[in-house]
């Protein structure tokens, strides 16, 4: 229903019989008002306000402002405002129907994640090897798991569900349920979230990438190249790909692409943006699989690999190294390809240098806060690469990080409550890893990988074969996912239990499926938080996500299977 504005005009009666329902204030000794459609009173501009996950913008949309001339209403009951029919004066209860938002679970989604435990639960039988604490645990985790996949509930609301029901039914304690809010590597993800939200708050990041798009920016393919670059040299700082994705490269590349006539949802956008966006998003797993750092999924999957039993002494620097060689390879590849299978309409940028010399020229020169920033930084790395021989945890030192931008206040503790995606990582987070380590506890974990390692056997395969299935079916299951991380907290544990029980070599098989997890991020437009923010943007098509993303998976999968094998054999991994 229109909703309407008031306004005065001095030959207001015989328009006034126009409308069969007027909304007017009682009026003292004022001619007889009529009203306008709210579209022709003037809006003030919105504001927005946007959410450093990347994934989403939270956006106040513009409220008409209503201009009343008028002199005040007569006393009325402000709760239900009398109505006047132009026709016959009488009152009339106003009518003001306006759309529901659904709420709670959403039945279908909820129906069938349930069903899974239930069915797992009630009509299969538990294998003598197991027991039925841990079978139950099992049914609660697939429910969590599909829930996950399915969405009945937002994935912290459905995660708490799945928690409460193992501690109701008494499958877990509720110390032993909760005993995941106090781990280390979760803390370290959630303080990665702030370090994200510092970089942005500052621009510290926006200046970065800018002097890439200086230095590199005459030409598309050098333009796609310094974006990747200046990605790679901010990750192991800036632990969130989607920050690093929406905070920092979206906006250039939207202004960039603008500038070069090159507009979203539109058939421009193949000019410039759809390329670059293409470039930089398949660009972000090589950079986030290059430093432990670098993304919260990295750390994740370390932690679950030493409740196995593997643990990678001085792990920074232990996957810099493996990692090194095929991520550069693939991050100078990548655009490359893209730029002979994708290609841009517009080849060169002369204007682009000079775009970006004249925004560091209004940023001016690097200010406190981002000197402040940078020297946090430096710091928090160098522990994270020294800190086992200084005795210092990775949380620590990111500890220490934190409470210097407090204290010289780069950050403000507003800032960290409005973090809503850290807070949120941090409930569900726990939920998973938590679920994961009982069942890895009470055997579940260990049943699944000897059963999976007795059938590849059957299969005659050998450790390096097996190594390559386990890969491939680890890295395509994630059609099946909306998140890394819910991936890595679902299935990691198992994948990796798998391999130790087929012989592939520890070490080898945690850093392999933990550098899978950081290239999968870009299969869909929903793989990934980045994944949402860059598809978000409108300039590329659905179709051409799901054909370069797989195009690209089977490039990334060769640079790493080809150039890795000889690597890590090189670095003694096997």
């Amino acid at each position: 229903m229109e909703r309407l504005a008031l306004y005065s005009p001095s030959s207001a009666t015989s328009a006034a019989t126009s409308f069969s329902r007027l909304s007017l204030h009682h009026l003292r000794s004022r001619p007889t008002a009529i009203l306008r459609p709210v579209s022709t009173i003037r809006s003030y501009p919105s504001t927005s306000r946007f959410n450093l996950s990347g994934s989403r913008f939270n956006l106040f949309h513009p409220k008409p402002f209503f201009l009343n001339p008028l002199s005040k209403p007569t006393s009325r009951d402000q709760s239900s405002p009398k109505l006047i029919n132009a026709s016959s004066d009488k009152p009339v209860i106003p009518i003001d129907v306006k759309p529901t938002k659904p709420q709670g679970a959403k039945l279908i989604p909820l129906i069938i994640s349930v069903s899974i435990g239930l069915i797992l639960r009630f009509f299969v039988p538990i294998p003598p090897e197991v027991t039925p604490q841990a079978w139950q645990l099992l049914s609660i985790f697939l429910s969590t798991i599909a829930g996950l996949v399915l969405s009945p509930l937002p994935v912290g609301a459905w995660a708490f569900l799945g928690l409460t029901t193992s501690v109701l039914t008494k499958t877990l304690t509720f110390s032993s349920a909760f005993s995941a809010f106090t781990n280390e590597v979760i803390w370290l993800i959630v303080i990665s979230f702030f370090f994200a939200r510092g970089f942005v708050k500052t621009g510290l990041g926006d200046r970065i990438a800018t002097y890439f798009v200086k230095w590199l920016g005459k030409s598309t393919l050098g333009l796609s190249y310094g974006l990747a670059l200046s990605e790679a040299l901010i990750a192991p700082a800036m632990p969130s790909t989607t920050a690093r994705a929406g905070g920092v490269f979206l906006p250039i590349i939207k202004s960039l692409s603008l500038s070069a006539g090159s507009k979203p949802n539109d058939p421009s956008s193949r000019k410039l943006g759809s390329y670059l966006i293409q470039s930089q998003f398949q660009c972000a797993g090589n950079s986030s699989a290059l430093f432990l750092t670098a993304a919260a999924q990295n750390l994740l999957c370390l932690k679950l690999a030493e409740e196995l039993g593997v643990v990678i002494a001085n792990p920074w620097v232990s996957w810099f190294k493996a990692a090194s060689l095929p991520a550069f390879i693939s991050l100078l590849a990548t655009p490359f390809i893209l730029y002979k299978l994708y290609p841009p309409e517009t080849k060169d940028t002369p204007e682009a240098p000079a775009m970006a010399a004249k925004k560091l020229n209004l940023m001016g020169p690097v200010t406190k806060n981002e000197w402040v920033m940078i020297g946090t930084m430096v710091l928090a790395v160098t522990l994270w690469v020294c800190g086992d021989a200084l005795g210092i945890a990775s949380v620590v030192a990111a500890m220490l990080g934190l409470s210097i931008l407090l204290l010289l206040g780069v950050l403000d503790w507003d800032d960290c409550l409005s973090e809503k995606s850290a807070w949120d990582t941090l409930a569900w987070f726990a939920v998973l890893v938590g679920m994961a380590s009982q069942l890895t506890n009470l055997g579940i974990v260990g049943w699944m990988s000897s059963c999976v390692a007795k059938s590849l056997q059957a299969l005659s395969l050998s450790w390096p074969a097996a190594f390559g299935v386990l890969q491939a079916s680890y890295f395509c299951i994630h059609y099946l996912f909306a998140s890394q991380t819910g991936h890595v907290g679902a299935l990691y544990s198992a994948f990796l239990a798998m391999h130790l029980a087929s012989g592939v070599p520890g070490i080898l098989a945690a850093l392999a499926l933990a550098y899978n997890t950081n290239l999968f991020g870009a299969l869909t437009h929903y793989s990934s938080g980045q994944a949402a923010v860059y598809f978000g943007a409108g300039y590329v098509d659905l179709p051409d996500v799901f054909k370069m993303g797989f195009v690209m998976a089977l490039v990334n999968a060769t640079i790493w299977g080809v150039v890795g094998t000889f690597w890590w054999k090189f670095l003694g991994l096997y």
